[in-house]
């Protein structure tokens, strides 16, 4: 059978088409029989309103956009599940593009969407990406995600990933470690420069030497990195890695190798992937609070989207930044699962908060 049109509707409501248009988009009075006779005709005939036709009379589309650098690994899964609980809760529908690290995949994904979506979120830490969507997204709102410094003035939200490296590395100083090892992440990346960074930075003012390994935030570059340090003629005694996938695979690695963890070597990741409290010993790690941070985004973006359609709303152009929080397991030996602000950046006090991985 050929789906029901709005005009199957009117006839069968006994309407006009514009009556079972006001009534299904909102706009305009209609008297409580006729909405109830145009429900009944959308209910009986399985009405579905054509969304197409819709943004044409209405300039909406109901349908909101995210670009991010990559779609594989736990950290996008859970983004994406936090934007689309969001998303769905305001009755929106969610298109997801990944830029591939690559600035001419990027834009060719942002101008994709224009005419598609109401707005638009960027993720895109190896990318200008304030230039990158003011210059490609015309009038569309957008929000910018983890794109640094040079994101403040405009609607974004970032990480304080210096920040929560310093608790990190001050963690496990204050543990008694000083050969503390960091396995960073891909080059350009702007969260992997800031996280190693703030390793560097507390290492210095604890008047110790940094080490630091390349790799790329894959579980493989870390398990080469470890294997690596394992094979020079000094072992650190802990190894700070730019994030959980890394640390998850240095594990590995010091598993193989026969080295314990934490009694030899200690190990911290960043992020806090659902992983990273399952694996044994379980992660020591900075949690963002993945999935909450997609919501957040997601409804920043809904209120954008809601500010362009009124020109007497204030503009909402804050750089909101994210604090991670020290999560210390066994990976490190603490006693299980406190949680510790990194904000103000001192030396972590540990209380207890409950497991929440």
């Amino acid at each position: 059978m050929k789906p029901a049109t709005i005009r199957d509707v009117a006839e069968r409501a006994q309407v006009s088409v514009a009556s079972v248009s006001r009534v299904l988009t909102g706009a305009g009075a209609v008297t409580e029989p006729t909405r109830l006779k145009v429900m009944e005709a959308v209910e009986a005939l399985s009405y579905v309103p054509h969304s197409g036709a819709r943004s044409l009379s209405t300039s909406r589309t109901d349908t909101v956009g995210v670009i991010l650098p990559d779609l594989f690994g736990e950290f996008f899964s859970e983004l994406i599940r936090g934007m689309d609980l969001a998303a769905r809760a305001n009755g929106l529908h969610l298109i997801v593009s990944s830029s591939h690290d690559d600035a001419s995949v990027a834009a060719a994904a942002i101008r994709s969407m224009r005419g598609r979506v109401d707005g638009l979120i960027v993720l895109s830490p190896h990318l200008d990406s304030a230039h990158l969507a003011a210059n490609l997204a015309g009038r569309l709102p957008v929000l910018l995600m983890n794109g640094g410094a040079n994101d403040a003035g405009r609607p974004s939200m970032v990480v304080d990933n210096l920040g929560g490296a310093v608790a990190a590395v001050e963690h496990l100083l204050s543990l008694g470690h000083r050969r503390i090892a960091h396995i960073g992440g891909p080059t350009g990346n702007l969260e992997a420069r800031e996280r190693r960074e703030g390793y560097v930075q507390a290492m210095a003012s604890a008047g110790q030497t940094p080490q630091v390994v390349a790799g790329d935030f894959t579980q493989v570059s870390g398990h080469l990195a470890a294997t690596a340090l394992l094979a020079e003629g000094v072992r650190p005694e802990a190894i700070f890695a730019g994030n959980d996938m890394m640390a998850i695979g240095a594990l590995v690695a010091l598993q193989e190798a026969g080295v314990r963890c934490p009694e030899d070597v200690a190990l911290v990741g960043f992020d806090d992937v659902p992983i990273a409290g399952l694996v044994r010993p379980a992660l020591t790690t900075l949690r963002i609070d993945i999935a909450e941070t997609g919501r957040r985004a997601m409804e920043r973006l809904v209120g954008l989207i809601a500010a362009a359609a009124n020109p007497d709303a204030d503009p909402d152009d804050a750089c909101e930044t994210i604090r991670p929080q020290l999560v210390v397991r066994q990976s490190t030996g603490g006693r299980p699962h406190p949680v510790v602000d990194t904000a103000p950046r001192v030396a972590p006090t540990q209380a207890s908060n409950g497991e929440n991985a």
